[in-house]
């Protein structure tokens, strides 16, 4: 039997990947990507690419007339800045309410989509990349261990029981997911977490901020920067 990532091309995703590879071997896993009408494609391009480099399938889901009127800064329809503060002073402007780069009911409706996907495709498992971090004051509701119950007993129920959800680091942090991508050895350099879409990471939005946190917790230097860096200098 396969397993199926939710594969956005950031990194709590692609460490998702290495742990699926590793327990299920690279000929069979499902890379579900999703074009949600965000405002720039650089996250897409990263998941081809550790897709890629795990020998995965992949498949591309088109979801964006889903938000097509929603104004969350993050999609294209959107008129507002993205945020450059940290997601704990997001929330202290929100008052608690989701951030403005929440996409709504992102989760929710990317993993029903998966999970259609992931059973047509034979696969017994849905593994995605929501941790504590994001789930922290309410910024993103839909990546708490609650939302991830209940939707891990909806895709239960709603297969038949042929299909489960993983979400291996909804209890971590960030700090977390990097070590274990480190001790994976997943492609980290790969991966694309900025919300901007420049030739480099902005270093100021609330998940490059969250990104930057990790890598220095760990003592060790971003290999996304590094390459970025790199291109830079030639």
């Amino acid at each position: 039997m396969k397993a199926a990532v939710l594969l956005s091309g950031g990194l709590d995703s692609a460490v998702c990947m290495a742990l699926a590879a590793g327990r299920y071997g690279r000929g069979e896993l499902l890379a579900i990507s999703v074009s949600y009408g965000q405002k720039h494609s650089r996250e897409l391009e990263a998941a081809a690419k550790v897709a890629e480099f795990y020998g995965a399938e992949r498949v591309v889901l088109d979801l964006a007339a889903v938000f097509a009127g929603s104004d969350c800064t993050l999609l294209k329809g959107s008129s507002g800045e993205i945020p450059k503060e940290s997601y704990a002073e997001q929330l202290g402007e929100t008052g608690g309410r989701p951030v403005s780069t929440y996409v709504p009911f992102r989760n929710g409706l990317f993993l029903a989509a998966a999970a259609s996907a992931a059973l047509s495709h034979g696969c017994e498992v849905i593994y995605y990349g929501a941790h504590a971090d994001d789930a922290a004051g309410n910024a993103y509701p839909d990546c708490s261990t609650q939302f991830n119950d209940a939707m891990a007993r909806a895709i239960y129920l709603g297969s038949g029981g042929e299909l489960r959800l993983e979400a291996p680091f909804v209890s971590v942090s960030k700090k977390d997911v990097v070590a274990k991508g480190v001790e994976l050895g997943a492609p980290l350099g790969l991966t694309w977490s900025c919300y901007e879409g420049g030739d480099k990471p902005c270093g100021l939005c609330g998940t490059c901020r969250d990104r930057a946190a990790a890598f220095a917790a760990n003592g060790i230097p971003d290999p996304a920067l590094g390459s970025a860096e790199s291109e830079e200098t030639k």
